[in-house]
């Protein structure tokens, strides 16, 4: 089954002939694989994308005696696919506002090929990344930190609005799962101090024992009380975190779930969590920003050196170097009500010591989107992502 469908409307009083061969003409054009399903709806809502083609006017009263079923088998909005031959436009005009009338959700998909073929595209990239995030369970490791006192979340929205489901975990288990593996001290990291060799055994020990609870739990993710780590273990779970979203697990830091399901959303729709790191400085004039955080996926980087842990002088951290080009800031409240999403330049890597190891200073392509981070910002938090996602990531947050 491909991931796109195509379902028709079509007037009786129109030729027959005649729109078929419209159809096949104008099809060919989107150069976009598809299954044409003609005007049996009877699996429509079950795949990535499910177009409606207008093909001729006076389907309207089509439309709405099919719409009780299309509404029984899919909660996803309608796209109808319009020539504008045949007033195709007009009758998809008047049934859009019907579903407007009738509170749904909606949209007429009409332009050019290349505009179409790109929409369409953009549609079943969102649909696809929905599908991803269905069902998946993701693990809160102890509870936020007490700092993070404005993300809050709600675990039936996250449910309702992506599939999502949060499930607690006591921190209790990470030392538990550690305990049970063996003391090793050979690792393949090199250590650039002494310090750093005598803590990197204690490190993989920490990405053994997560590696273990997601396992037990069969979590796609988590975000743990990192923290917690500092006193229990005299460690750091920074590398822990760069390996596991490297694996395609996402590991947040703090424990803050508003992030984690940021970078859930964009792992579905990129297959990279992304860069959980807060701003270190803002220039709200050019739009310049320092984001700094201690760690950073391995597979987002081109190459990484370890140090000590910031805040606390112990521990393994990351100091990792992404290429430089677009990126994409992300963040979405917990519980799904805001969002924000800026593209910009990764203008250069810095190696500072009095910030978080890692450190990107990004410039923003829109320099006045600075002022959401000093005016109305969502938490501390943000998600950096290589590469331009802002209208897919805006597709899903719709």
């Amino acid at each position: 089954m491909k991931d796109i469908a195509i379902y028709t409307l079509t007037s009786e009083l129109h030729d027959a002939e005649a729109v078929g061969n419209m159809t096949n003409d104008f099809l060919a054009s989107l150069h976009t694989e598809y299954d044409l399903k003609g005007d049996n709806y009877a699996d429509y809502g079950s795949h990535m994308l499910d177009l409606i083609f207008v093909r001729t006017g006076g389907t309207e009263g089509i439309f709405r005696r099919l719409l009780p079923q299309l509404q029984a088998q899919s909660h996803k909005p309608f796209y109808l696919l319009t020539s504008g031959k045949s007033n195709s436009l007009a009758a998809s005009m008047e049934i859009l506002s019907y579903l407007r009338q009738n509170n749904l959700k909606g949209e007429i998909i009409h332009g050019s090929a290349e505009y179409i073929q790109r929409r369409i595209n953009l549609l079943a990239n969102a649909g696809r990344a929905m599908q991803q995030l269905d069902g998946s369970l993701l693990g809160i490791v102890g509870k936020p930190s007490d700092w993070l006192i404005s993300s809050s979340f709600d675990r039936e929205v996250v449910r309702r609005q992506l599939g999502i489901h949060l499930k607690d975990i006591d921190m209790q288990e990470l030392p538990d799962a550690i305990s049970s593996i063996p003391t090793n001290d050979k690792t393949e990291e090199a250590a650039p101090t002494e310090a750093i060799a005598k803590a990197l055994p204690g490190a993989i020990r920490i990405y053994e024992g997560l590696k273990q609870i997601v396992a037990r739990h069969q979590l796609q993710g988590f975000t743990i009380r990192c923290f917690d780590l500092l006193t229990a273990l005299r460690n750091t779970g920074c590398i822990a975190l760069a390996k596991l979203n490297a694996e395609g697990i996402v590991a947040g830091c703090e424990g803050d779930v508003p992030a984690m399901l940021s970078m859930k959303i964009a792992q579905a729709l990129t297959g990279f969590s992304g860069f959980q790191a807060n701003p270190a400085s803002i220039n709200p004039e050019t739009g310049e920003i320092t984001f700094a955080h201690c760690t950073i996926p391995l597979n987002m980087v081109e190459r990484y050196e370890l140090d000590t842990h910031f805040e606390s002088g112990i521990g393994v951290g990351i100091r990792g170097f992404m290429k430089e080009g677009p990126v994409t800031i992300f963040k979405v409240s917990g519980d799904l009500s805001r969002s924000f999403v800026a593209e910009g330049e990764l203008v250069r890597n810095m190696a500072k010591p009095d910030l978080c190891r890692t450190q990107q200073v990004i410039q923003l392509d829109e320099p006045e989107k600075a002022a959401y981070f000093l005016t109305d910002p969502i938490g501390n938090h943000h998600i950096i992502l290589p590469g331009r996602w802002r209208e897919a990531l805006e597709e899903i947050l719709k």
